[in-house]
């Protein structure tokens, strides 16, 4: 009996040693949506002394965002975004693990790196003078090539958008690599030895062995990389402000200016449960598209 008792205390302590960490996840994340879900159904803003106090409304907060323009194409440039970014960063930072495993190409770690530790601002700011129009690095180096004209990068509504994009490509790849790089360090260097010995080559020992063993840490590097750009508004903040014609607002950016600019509570409230909804889609179809072929070890 003394011994069962014994297991039974042991056995809380995990329990009890979350309970700080569960705290702050329900006092900042569970309570916050909660507090988002039931505020979406209400007509609540500040600026308007009839809705200062919430009326309710039901869905009409939903209705209105569908029903604009302005919304519509928000949420587009968010997607397109995500699909474009993650991806390319996702294959990139795996591609820097790999090269930089190297014995004699180490030393370039920390230039790759390097992008990730700057505060986001600082980074968005470096390549507002890359993008300038009229002695950009960007235009200056296409003038070598003959273009005639600059081109402004994030005053062009089919531009503002990808200049973003390469920002964030820019600061997250080298932040991504070192999960890869940890994972391609711990791979069992024999298993390579053997399929050298065999006749396999570099892309065959890539897509069969490689690859492979690496899908747990490109299932947490894609979710956790889906999750960062949808929370993406620094930049947008310091380059582009949404413009030219919203081509560039994002979906963080535009509850941003719906609840700390138009003070419409309500609004931001659905904005905010669309936005948890969307990451929630992304995670859980990229969680399922990982897990399709299977578990490895």
């Amino acid at each position: 009996m003394n011994d069962l008792t014994k297991k039974k205390k042991v056995s809380a302590i995990p329990y009890l040693l979350i309970l700080p960490t569960l705290f702050f996840v329900i006092l900042f994340t569970v309570y916050p949506l909660i507090a988002s879900f039931k505020g979406s159904f209400f007509i609540h803003r500040l600026n308007i002394p009839k809705y200062r106090e919430p009326v309710f409304c039901g869905l009409e907060n939903y209705s209105k965002l569908f029903q604009s323009e302005e919304f519509r194409l928000i949420l587009l440039n968010t997607v397109k975004y995500v699909v474009v970014l993650v991806p390319v960063t996702v294959v990139a930072s795996l591609f820097f693990a790999l090269w930089l495993s190297k014995e004699r190409f180490r030393k370039f770690r920390v230039a790759i790196f390097h992008p990730a530790v700057l505060p986001l601002v600082s980074a968005a700011t470096i390549w507002m003078f890359f993008f300038t129009p009229d002695y950009g690095l960007f235009n200056s180096l296409l003038g070598l090539f003959g273009y005639k004209g600059p081109e402004n990068w994030t005053g062009n509504p089919k531009m503002s958008l990808w200049a973003l994009v390469i920002i964030s490509f820019w600061k997250d790849a080298g932040f991504y690599m070192i999960y890869y790089l940890a994972g391609v360090q711990n791979l069992p260097k024999d298993v390579y030895e053997a399929l050298r010995i065999e006749g396999a080559g570099p892309i065959v020992s890539f897509f069969k062995f490689t690859l492979p063993l690496l899908k747990r840490t490109t299932l947490f590097v894609t979710t956790v990389a889906v999750i960062g750009a949808f929370r993406t508004v620094d930049h947008v903040i310091v380059l582009t402000q949404g413009g030219p014609s919203n081509s560039s607002s994002l979906l963080l950016y535009y509850l941003w200016q719906v609840r700390f600019e138009h003070l419409n509570v309500g609004l931001s409230s659905a904005i905010t449960i669309i936005l948890v909804l969307l990451l929630l889609i992304f995670t859980i179809t990229n969680f399922l598209v990982s897990e399709k072929g299977g578990d490895n070890v």
